[in-house]
């Protein structure tokens, strides 16, 4: 089977509706497969923010130590083998075909059972599965790809659940309120095991632990059983110290801007500690930390003028970035490109923004989900910005370098979907 051919395949399995909430063909193409997810210790990582830059630390220090670590994070930027790699490794497009080919039966049986089809995304963590239990790997890390209960990944035994900042984001989905959101999320806390919480709105942080112990877990909370401290900008990212849980570490660097990135990052070290049950070897974390790199998520993609993507795609997201531009960069004028999804709380997100921007270029992204550009302009329009409406991420982001002097700069942002069009129109992969 070539790659094209997988990937077809995979495609097909997009569903035209989302199914309800269900673990049924999951079970059932794991039971056929003889559980390889139970092969390999696991850390497990969700959260509405942050998930991604804690799942990738955690692979980089596993593997700085000497633990073989597969990495499963979601979506993709430019290709779905991105989604699987083994210490910073990506899967290559011939082991994607291959595995398919070994997985697509099976998945073709399940679909007959009466559970419905197989989804893309139960496919994708059955690849996961199947590929780090075949390399094989000494730990899988594996990033929830919406919520926690449900999510096809909370079949793994979550020796280690990281649990970064939660709020309010995917309503429609996982619920109306915090607390079902919350609820969601702390599914996957198992029992007996360990919760690394990072820091949480106090309601959250309650119903988080009275999660873990009703179900026996140890739950290891930052600032209290861990923290970090003298954060401070360095050049190409930030410095800091961490309180761990069997050591202090100083004088540590990460490539990666932002406050909470940060956090998440030392959240993803206190989790191979938790592991482990082990101090980390300093000058091993410090090498290990200085290669971690999290794509989309505040990057540089080019200077004079300089072009950063981000994707923030909910108001805390935004909140965030709003907050950490400024400590990170400087310029004249900011041309913001923005381009969100339908099923966002658009207002919100705008609301973040728009205090940034001297001028916004609004667009639609190429997901099927993405906003109405009119809608979203209108919403910049009545906080007084001065908004332009493009036809197209590359468009959008081709206006605001025509426009833009060699001391502004150019923020791409509100969803992965749009970084990931605006890296494509930048010939980058």
């Amino acid at each position: 089977m070539r790659f094209d051919q997988a990937l077809r395949a995979l495609e097909s399995r997009q569903p035209e509706l989302m199914p309800g909430p269900s673990l049924d063909r999951i079970r059932e193409i794991v039971n056929y497969l003889d559980h390889p997810e139970l092969t390999y210790p696991t850390i497990h990582v969700t959260g509405t923010n942050g998930k991604t830059t804690a799942a990738r630390t955690t692979a980089a220090v596993a593997c700085g130590h000497g633990l073989t670590s597969g990495l499963f994070t979601s979506p993709h930027l430019r290709s779905i083998t991105e989604r699987f790699s083994v210490c910073d490794v990506d899967m290559t497009e011939a082991e994607f075909a291959d595995a398919w080919a070994y997985l697509s039966p099976y998945l073709d049986l399940v679909d007959g059972l009466g559970h419905g089809p197989v989804t893309y995304f139960e496919a994708v963590t059955a690849l996961a599965y199947v590929w780090f239990a075949d390399r094989p790997v000494g730990l899988g890390v594996f990033e929830v790809g919406m919520g926690g209960s449900w999510d096809a990944t909370n079949l793994i035994a979550s020796d280690v659940a990281v649990l970064c900042p939660i709020g309010m984001d995917h309503v429609a989905e996982l619920g109306p309120t915090l607390a079902d959101i919350t609820g969601e999320k702390a599914g996957i806390i198992k029992p007996g095991r360990v919760a690394i919480v990072r820091e949480q709105e106090p309601a959250v942080e309650q119903q988080l632990l009275a999660r873990a112990a009703e179900v026996g877990a140890i739950a290891h909370r930052e600032v209290v059983d861990w923290e970090v401290d003298g954060r401070g900008v360095a050049v190409g990212g930030q410095a800091f110290s961490l309180r761990g849980l069997h050591a202090t570490y100083e004088d540590l660097f990460v490539p990666m801007f932002g406050a909470f990135a940060v956090h998440n990052a030392a959240a993803g070290v206190v989790a191979v500690e938790a592991l482990t049950g082990a101090a980390l070897d300093e000058d091993t974390l410090r090498a290990s930390l200085a290669e971690v790199r999290s794509p989309g998520r505040m990057e540089v993609l080019s200077r004079s003028p300089l072009v950063i993507v981000d994707g923030a795609h909910n108001p805390a997201g935004a909140e965030a970035l709003t907050e950490a531009m400024p400590e990170f960069f400087t310029w004249d004028r900011l041309h913001l490109v923005v381009a969100v999804s339908a099923n966002k709380d658009v207002p919100a997100m705008v609301a973040a923004l728009a205090p940034l921007a001297d001028v916004v270029h609004v667009t639609r992204n190429d997901s099927v989900r993405s906003a109405d550009a009119i809608e979203v302009a209108e919403a910049f329009t009545s906080l007084g910005a001065a908004v332009h409406v493009e036809t197209s991420v590359a468009a959008a982001l081709e206006a605001a370098r025509a426009s833009a002097a060699r001391e502004d700069a150019i923020l791409v942002t509100g969803s992965l979907f749009t970084v990931a069009d605006a890296r494509r129109a930048l010939g980058i992969g």
